[in-house]
């Protein structure tokens, strides 16, 4: 080995440009022209020599002369001399005596000959430098005949360093030389393996039909820890020139995945040195492990092909990353960057692979935008139409965390509180509540105690399976402790930032004294609900009724984050619940911070039934209809009487109303009002109710449950409630004429529910976007239910290669932490 790491004063570099460079010097000078005796006599030790011994050059031999004389620059590149050796006719030596020995080339390290080669084996250089650097290098490149040895020299490698393997139909051809000279310049790096056996070619699993061309494979043995795991290869799909070689050489030795934190406009890599594109993953730390993985996929696919680069777009600063997630730079001089959202890794190393396709993409991708512009005023869905008007509008996630499988239980353990959105980046109605969700999470900023997050179930429905999420958007808070809320109500931002805050203070609130007790229903409230007005429900129970007590406590935790409940249970709550005429367990109910308060005697011990009596008493006795309170009065099942006016009702008829509905009456239907300045929605209520819009304030009897039948009262007649009564009395006796008749039709979804979640990809948990496999692949990819463990550690195996892949390679096919999507495009909103 001495020798040869002498050599290495030769670089690469310098191979290839010492033809351009070194003044061209005739043959007939380089060429070595010595008797044996002068020959023998100036071998050094460890200087390598050809030499060919004639006489007189018969016609036969000159073309072989003239193959020597050609090669001499050539292996003088290796440190090789050639030398033709002259012998007189009187010389009976073993290397000029015998006719047979003149026919012979031979190789000599120092004295010592290396191999002899018989002329018609140099029939011209490439044979010449091949066989002669074979030779050089016989105990360095091994030769193979079968699949056991190729298999025995890869298990020897294995963990320790990697193997070039190279197939030549035959030796002395041009490929062998590239070959033999790339050995001799990386040999020392890697293991060369050579073979010309075709049936062994086609045992490795090669699928090339043609094995009268050469082909050579990089095998990552280096990688493989385990015996039982086979080497990557990634085949070198040029010909096999010594300069393609080194190419190839080169870009196995670069890094996988290049990881950039800087302008990609400035970013240089070996590929784009070497006139290959970059691929550049856009990242974010939540999801950094994931989008290695993705990167790292890609790699293997592209590799020889194209670099691949993480891009963090958390230390970055570039507004287009915002709305992409693959950038593609090219080795072309003057060509920008292209930023490109992409589905999954097959379009990515489409990008790469098929230009073609690639200009299909940004065709289809303009189309659809077009599309989508021409379409926006004709969505049937208001929702959906507010998202496509307003997809390119990106929102500030900086305050919401981005949970993972990785990172899902680990983050419930940071703060006392943790609230969970879960969502779909497809689905419209998600994305609006995101935008709420984003407003809240302004509102709540610096509340000590809560942290706000999101999952998108598109990327981790392993996630949102385990957590029951079986309807998107779902919003759950979860404390330290283990429980967990889910939110019901409205998703608007008050609504969905007041169940956040109330879910902070234990309900039920648990009272010691008398004067807390007090204090509780005068609205003396932690300081965390200052800023909500509400009434204030206590229970008051004494020690002989503990069911009770123990069904209020359910209640409570049932009401958590919707109402505020307090709960007093001490030895005097019989003197604090006479106070006010009822007897334990009861409740005491404060409408106006404690300026009156009300007793109701608890009957039912049941925590259903006290939740729906809560519910109940806590309703307004007058209330303005809003969207958000509706629902509420609806799960009454009573008839509405309903004042609809431009603005704030006349106290004249605020008081009448007012009367009417704290009347015994009341008991039998809601009695409400609804401001049109404030829910513009009762235009359209009015339009569905009669042919023309009435003059307001307008009063309104309707029935939604039974009929449907409108009735209109009399605008001749004034407001009070008198007047009122006696036209319900006329409606009850039927004297009265509907103004309209609401349809019977059933308010119910078009189509049933789709269970998202069951209809994603789980074969293989980490490929959850349009996952695809190789010809080769199927059957090893696809896994049996059940088998998830094992799925998330297995990676595609390129279909050259013919083995299978490494072990403890996550792959991420589907660029699920590198921006969010909708459907096939990523589509934004600003409104509901």
């Amino acid at each position: 080995m001495s020798a040869r790491t002498g050599r290495w004063i030769c670089s690469f570099s310098f191979l290839l440009l010492c033809a351009a460079s070194l003044p061209m010097l005739g043959n007939a000078n380089l060429l070595q022209e010595l008797g044996p005796q002068e020959y023998f006599s100036s071998l050094q030790a460890g200087r390598v020599s050809l030499a060919y011994f004639s006489r007189n050059v018969s016609p036969s031999a000159q073309p072989f002369l003239e193959q020597i004389e050609n090669s001499v620059e050539a292996l003088q590149d290796y440190g090789i001399s050639v030398v033709k050796v002259n012998c007189p006719k009187e010389d009976v030596s073993r290397y000029c005596g015998k006719e047979n020995a003149l026919r012979k080339a031979y190789l000599f390290r120092g004295n010592i000959l290396i191999r002899e080669f018989p002329t018609d084996a140099l029939f011209d250089v490439n044979s010449i430098v091949a066989n002669v650097l074979f030779a050089l290098l016989f105990n360095e490149v091994k030769y193979v005949e079968t699949l056991a040895d190729l298999q025995n020299i890869e298990n020897s490698l294995k963990g320790r360093s990697n193997m070039v393997f190279a197939y030549v139909p035959a030796t002395g051809t041009a490929e062998h030389r590239a070959v033999m000279e790339a050995a001799f310049v990386y040999g020392t790096a890697h293991q060369f393996v050579l073979t010309t056996e075709a049936t062994l070619m086609k045992d490795t699993g090669n699928d090339e039909p043609d094995v009268s061309s050469a082909r050579l494979f990089f095998c990552h043995c280096q990688r493989a820890m385990d015996l039982a795991q086979p080497c990557r290869r990634t085949p070198m799909e040029q010909a096999l020139t010594m300069l393609n070689i080194h190419r190839h050489l080169k870009l196995m030795g670069a890094p996988l995945v290049t990881e950039v934190a800087e302008d990609p406009e400035k970013v240089s890599t070996v590929h784009l040195q070497l006139g290959l594109p970059l691929v550049f993953i856009l990242s974010q730390k939540e999801t950094y492990e994931a989008d290695r993985r993705t990167a790292e996929f890609v790699a293997w696919q592209l590799l020889g092909k194209a670099g691949v680069a993480l891009l963090s777009r958390d230390v970055v600063d570039l507004n287009v990353l915002l709305r992409s997630n693959v950038a593609l730079k090219t080795p072309d001089e003057g060509v920008p960057i292209k930023y490109l959202v992409l589905e999954d890794t097959d379009e990515v190393i489409t990008l790469v692979e098929d230009k073609s396709k690639f200009e299909q993409i940004r065709e289809n991708e303009d189309e659809e935008e077009e599309k989508e512009n021409d379409n926006q005023d004709i969505q049937d869905d208001q929702v959906v139409e507010a998202i496509s008007r307003d997809r390119k509008q990106e929102l500030p996630l900086e305050q919401i965390l981005t949970l993972t499988e990785e990172t899902f239980h680990s983050a419930l353990l940071e703060a006392a509180r943790t609230v969970v959105l879960f969502y779909a980046s497809w689905e419209a109605v998600s994305l609006a509540v995101l935008r709420s969700y984003v407003e809240v999470a302004d509102h709540l900023k610096g509340t000590q105690g809560v942290l706000l997050s999101q999952v998108n179930c598109w990327d981790w429905p392993g996630v949102c399976t385990k957590e029951n999420i079986t309807q998107f958007p779902t919003i759950k808070i979860y404390e330290k402790r283990g429980r967990s809320l889910t939110y019901n109500g409205m998703l608007g931002t008050e609504e969905l930032a007041r169940f956040i805050i109330l879910s902070q203070v234990s309900c039920p609130l648990k009272l010691a004294t008398i004067d807390e007790a007090e204090g509780y229903l005068r609205g003396e409230l932690p300081s965390e609900l200052s800023s909500y007005h509400h009434t204030s429900v206590l229970g008051v129970f004494s020690k002989a009724t503990s069911v009770a007590r123990e069904a209020f406590v359910e209640a409570g935790n049932i009401l958590s984050g919707h109402v505020t409940l307090g709960m007093y249970f001490e030895d005097d709550a019989l003197a604090l619940s006479r106070k006010y005429a009822v007897s334990p367990p009861a409740l005491l109910l404060a409408r106006s911070r404690g300026q009156s308060v009300e007793g109701i005697a608890l009957s039912k011990q049941n925590a259903q039934d006290i939740v729906q009596m809560i519910r109940y008493e806590l309703l307004d006795i007058f209330p303005e209809i809003t969207v958000q309170n509706l629902p509420h009065y609806l799960q009454l099942g009573k008839p509405f009487l309903i004042m609809f006016s431009d603005g704030d009702i006349g106290q004249i008829e605020s008081k009448e109303m007012l009367k009417l509905a704290k009347g015994r009456p009341q008991q039998a239907f809601v009695t409400c009002w609804l401001n049109l300045k404030n829910t513009p929605v009762g235009h359209g209520v009015l339009k569905a109710y009669f042919a023309t819009l009435p003059s307001l304030p307008v009063l309104v009897w309707v029935n939604l449950h039974t009929g449907g039948q409108v009735f209109k009262f009399p605008p001749d007649q004034s407001f009070s409630e008198v007047n009122i009564l006696s036209w319900l009395e006329k409606l009850k006796a039927g004297l009265e004429i509907p103004s309209s008749n609401l349809s019977e039709e059933d308010w119910k979804p078009p189509l049933p529910a789709y269970n998202f979640l069951q209809m994603m990809e789980t074969t293989v948990p980490e490929f959850t976007l349009h996952t695809s496999y190789s010809h080769g692949d199927t059957q090893e990819q696809q896994q049996p239910e059940g088998s998830e463990e094992k799925a998330t550690v297995r990676e595609e195996q390129p279909k050259e290669s013919g083995v299978k892949a490494e072990k403890g390679q996550s792959p991420g096919r589907d660029l699920r932490g590198t921006a969010p999507r909708l459907a096939r495009r990523e589509k934004r909103h600003s409104e509901l």
